[in-house]
């Protein structure tokens, strides 16, 4: 008999969170499954996350903007060709696949693992009629205790079908990586350079930071807001110490040799570049988003603030001047990662996802 084929519908298989979930399960799991992936933009960059060894195709599904009812016929004839034993949608930009499957072909999944820029402060009218109608009995997985009460609360979905989902981290991996280290105090983020990133809002906090202190800031990441802030980083007069790494597909010894790892963020649910820097014993200071403040111990409470530059640069100058205490927050946030975000666990619910079993 041949491995289950599951078929995974992404907005975009560029590189980012639910991807790189998506690599870390699929890549443990390896030849037990087979897996088809559609990106509805049609950019494949993640793939690059996946070993070579797994059996995975990416049909191509043309599927024109601004045509939902033609292309929930293409998508249910597309379900008919390639035959999957499941359907997994992730988010928003998926729900042409709902509508598709409203009458049921195959079982499905959907995924919600957060909101874009036009979704940070409020719920679209047409899309939370959208999520009620089509996502009505199907699984639901939120990766945050905030998704999960607005699907409850909002979108008024069947509590026995939304399962919350931690997302889960390898502390292994940082166990014995060798830090890239910096002879100046290093803040450091990994994020996608998208809108709802706000970089915008960190560069301005760490220009606030870096007055009487000796600093560097360090953006791994890349994306289509990049040209604008290496503009604000020379318009503030600190390009100097403001550096880009550009896409790297393993950030994981940058995370372990920063200072201080920040995020500023106008939406975030779960972010897997956090639990990292809490698996590499590393301090935070973020805005107040999502999930970051119940994911982050007690001990970071003081660093977790509004979506403003100010106290985010406040914040950032109080852990640049106290290195013992950074130490402290590490530690803390080590412990937590490890209590509460365990790798294997969220491996154990999403193989009984894959086989059918919730």
């Amino acid at each position: 008999m041949p491995a289950p084929l599951l078929l995974h519908a992404f907005s975009t298989f560029a590189v980012g969170g639910p991807q790189a979930r998506f690599a870390t399960i699929a890549n443990h799991f390896g030849t037990r499954y087979r897996h088809a992936i559609v990106a509805m933009d049609g950019n494949l960059a993640a793939r690059e996350r996946l070993d070579p060894t797994l059996d995975v195709t990416y049909p191509t599904i043309h599927l024109p903007k601004n045509d939902t009812l033609g292309n929930a016929r293409r998508i249910r004839a597309a379900l008919k060709s390639i035959r999957p034993d499941a359907l997994f949608t992730m988010n928003w930009g998926t729900i042409e696949w709902a509508i598709a499957n409203r009458i049921q072909l195959v079982r499905h999944i959907h995924v919600e693992d957060g909101f874009g820029p036009e979704e940070r402060n409020t719920q679209l009218p047409r899309r939370v009629l959208m999520r009620r109608l089509f996502l009505r009995g199907r699984t639901v997985i939120v990766p945050s205790l905030v998704l999960r009460d607005i699907a409850l609360t909002i979108w008024n979905l069947d509590p026995a079908r939304i399962r919350y989902l931690p997302n889960g981290i390898d502390l292994a991996r940082f166990d014995n990586i060798t830090p890239t280290r910096h002879a100046t105090p290093t803040i450091g983020t990994v994020a996608a350079l998208r809108p709802e990133k706000n970089i915008a809002r960190l560069i301005h906090a760490f220009a606030q930071a870096r007055t009487h202190r000796i600093c560097r800031l360090v953006i791994v990441g890349d994306g289509p807001e990049r040209p604008a802030l290496e503009r604000l980083a020379a318009k503030l007069g600190i390009a100097h110490d403001v550096h880009f790494t550009g896409h790297t597909q393993d950030p994981t010894a940058l995370i372990a040799g920063f200072d201080v790892f920040a995020m500023s963020s106008d939406t975030e649910q779960m972010p897997l570049s956090l639990l990292e820097a809490m698996a590499a014993s590393r301090p935070v200071a973020a805005t107040d988003v999502g999930d970051i403040r119940a994911i982050l111990p007690p001990e970071q409470s003081p660093y977790i603030t509004p979506c403003e530059a100010a106290p985010l640069g406040t914040a950032l100058a109080h852990l640049l001047d106290d290195p013992a205490h950074r130490i402290t927050l590490g530690a803390a946030n080590h412990v937590k990662a490890a209590k509460d975000y365990d790798l294997q666990t969220m491996l154990t619910a999403w193989n009984d996802l894959f086989q059918g079993s919730n």
